[in-house]
């Protein structure tokens, strides 16, 4: 069986349902169990998901925070002892109480499973590892998948996501036909920009190299930025359009601007992932499970990066490597939720693999 807590949106119900479904049972969980006794891990467990939390609550905030996962870890560690054989299931679980929920399953000899919306549509995340940066798609070894281009058919609906915002659209007026690098920006506390940001060390830092490395490009270029439609404030991006060298367009469609660019510049958006299906070179700062010498240009440093801007004529990928990797994305790891047997598959490797190391 598998034990989930209760998630209030109709996809996220729609996977674990799917995935009970498939096991032959579920429980779902309409809330973490509480329990004051402690184990020799939950200190540090409790520290982890805390700091990990996508809401960093403050003062009497905090220490309320942090007895709810503590007593969220305890009674789920106790939870779990008494299901062996079980798959705990969450969404996400970068941090916070699902993180908590997880690492208890670990922890009690439990496999788990972290779900998430893929890059692709009618796709889906389910991993017994974790997501984004810490998948079990890194360090995989997709070097005996065959190169064909049937993943090119997951890209032919892709389109730009609606905006939350009056000032971030999606139009189709006529771009440019200057040279440009085009960088779609992240929602500043996404847990992709403050777990995995790499060497620039979130967003500000982000920026701050993107100012440097624009100076850096050949004249008649130009960077091109648009802010994310799920972003509810606008970034600070004065100065980087101070330099002369950036253009700010928020309202031209998303997916037309990297069509029209020369290269895709992002921490470790997905869009740089979505640049693969119109074959542009993608280069990444922060941490991907997409980000391998071949697939794109991997920034480790300034340096790095401010010699890719002024190179960015030379920009390039192994397209032979990318047909590989996206074949495997599409034949082995993104399942569909119709698919019951890729799912059962899924639950199989979970209970396989047991509890990854944290």
């Amino acid at each position: 069986m598998i034990l989930y807590p209760a998630e209030w949106t109709k996809l996220k119900e729609a996977v674990f349902t799917a995935l009970a479904e498939t096991d032959g049972g579920g429980r779902r969980l309409w809330t973490i169990p509480w329990s004051l006794h402690n184990h020799p891990e939950t200190d540090s467990r409790v520290a982890l998901c805390l700091s990990r939390a996508k809401r960093q609550p403050q003062g009497l905030g905090r220490i309320a925070k942090s007895l709810l996962i503590r007593l969220q870890y305890n009674g789920a560690r106790r939870l779990f002892a008494r299901h062996p054989g079980a798959v705990a299931v969450a969404w996400n679980g970068l941090g916070g109480s699902r993180q908590a929920f997880l690492l208890a399953a670990r922890d009690a000899g439990l496999g788990t499973l972290a779900c998430e919306l893929a890059p692709f549509p009618g796709r889906i995340t389910v991993d017994p590892r974790g997501v984004n940066a810490e998948s079990s798609v890194m360090g995989q070894d997709f070097s005996s998948t065959p190169a064909d281009n049937d993943w090119r058919a997951m890209g032919e609906t892709l389109t730009a996501r609606p905006s939350r915002r009056a000032d971030v659209g999606q139009s189709t007026a006529a771009l440019p036909d200057t040279p440009f690098l085009f960088c779609p920006l992240q929602v500043p506390n996404d847990s992709q920009v403050t777990l995995f940001p790499g060497w620039t060390g979130g967003m500000d830092g982000f920026l701050a190299a993107l100012a440097q490395a624009a100076t850096k490009l050949p004249n008649g270029w130009h960077l091109r930025l648009k802010e994310h439609p799920s972003a509810r404030t606008a970034l600070p991006l004065a100065p980087l359009l101070a330099t002369g060298r950036v253009v700010l367009d928020n309202q031209s469609d998303s997916f037309a601007q990297l069509q029209a660019s020369r290269g895709v510049v992002t921490l470790n958006s997905s869009m740089g992932l979505q640049a693969f299906f119109h074959d542009k070179p993608v280069i990444t700062l922060g941490r991907a499970f997409f980000a391998r010498q071949g697939l794109v240009e991997v920034a480790g440093d300034q340096v790095q990066l401010n010699h890719l801007f002024a190179t960015p004529q030379t920009l390039t990928f192994d397209p032979t490597q990318r047909a590989r990797f996206m074949t495997w994305l599409d034949r082995h790891y993104y399942p569909r939720l119709t698919d019951a047997s890729a799912l059962t598959e899924k639950l199989r490797q979970a209970r396989k693999i047991g509890p990854p190391a944290p």
